[in-house]
């Protein structure tokens, strides 16, 4: 196994935003919370942090920033893949430049590249970076999906270290820890599934909900690792209604909604993503009561 960017839970962090631009002294509390709470690492503007739709100079301010925040405390993960390969790689120098500890490389969304276009594309962001690289498959999000025996093309890059695997699919999952388990970290990047993909060998989750639990979302990963595991498998199945809460509408809607419910920043966010709407937020809102995070 190549070297670990992180074990455990790290948070997709949200991108506190105002009709203004980013809420900086908002972002700095929320960073500030997340690592006395204990998370592992944390991704700056990833999905979760609508990367999308920050200006070029907002996504690298928001990068840098967040480096600077953490100031080596955790490993900080910044989002720099892009359906433009150029930029990405501009955007993966950048991050290397500043101080981010690894990138975290999206499918291209999209153009919807063929398994061949996805490997070189992959292949020549890592070679542009002097940082580790995480691939992310979510073909929900991309319309792509990055199949095993391409992660098994690209295992062997020195600069690749692992996957974020938001496929859904169990049974690909699997098949991906048998063909690179030995060689990269894999995590969930799916809340529902950190206990399966666990038990495949896998090293963690980058993780929505540790937005608003980041020490219960590390602790189920600590549980199991450490051999825990009915206690880990009951914390799963304990928090599913609240995961599902968070993913009822597209992320961030949610999970932006209620970061701002625990005062950490305002419910705004960036067309084309809308406020959730009421009847969901209150089901939302009800939940993280139950949890006594509001």
């Amino acid at each position: 196994m190549k070297n670990t960017v992180f074990t455990g839970a790290a948070t997709a962090i949200v991108t506190p935003l105002t009709k203004d631009g980013i809420d900086y002294e908002q972002f700095g509390r929320l960073i500030e919370w997340q690592i006395a709470q204990g998370i592992q690492a944390i991704v700056a503007v990833g999905t979760t942090g609508e990367g999308s739709t920050l200006t070029d100079k907002e996504h690298k301010d928001a990068i840098k920033f967040c480096v600077d925040k953490v100031a080596g405390r955790v490993p900080v993960i910044a989002g720099t893949g892009s359906n433009d390969t150029a930029y990405a790689i501009e955007l993966t120098k950048f991050s290397c430049e500043v101080g981010a500890d690894a990138m975290l490389l999206v499918t291209p969304y999209y153009n919807k590249a063929t398994q061949k276009g996805l490997i070189e594309s992959f292949k020549v962001i890592a070679d542009a970076s002097t940082k580790p690289c995480i691939l992310y498959n979510v073909p929900s999000r991309t319309g792509c999906n990055l199949l095993p025996s391409s992660v098994a093309a690209l295992a062997d890059h020195p600069n690749i270290v692992g996957i974020k695997e938001a496929c859904g699919d169990i049974s690909q999952v699997a098949e991906l820890c048998a063909l690179v388990g030995d060689k990269l970290d894999i995590y969930s990047g799916n809340d529902d599934q950190i206990i399966p993909i666990l038990s495949l060998g896998g090293s963690g989750v980058i993780s929505v909900l540790s937005n608003i639990m980041p020490a219960e979302t590390q602790k189920i990963c600590n549980d199991y690792l450490s051999g825990n595991i009915e206690q880990a498998r009951r914390d799963q199945l304990r928090l599913l209604p609240l995961i599902n809460a968070l993913f009822c509408e597209v992320n961030p809607i949610p999970v932006k909604a209620a970061v701002a419910a625990m005062g950490y920043c305002e419910n705004y966010l960036r067309l084309p993503l809308t406020t959730m709407e009421p009847e969901h937020e209150a089901k939302l809102l009800t939940l993280m009561r139950e949890q006594n995070l509001i």
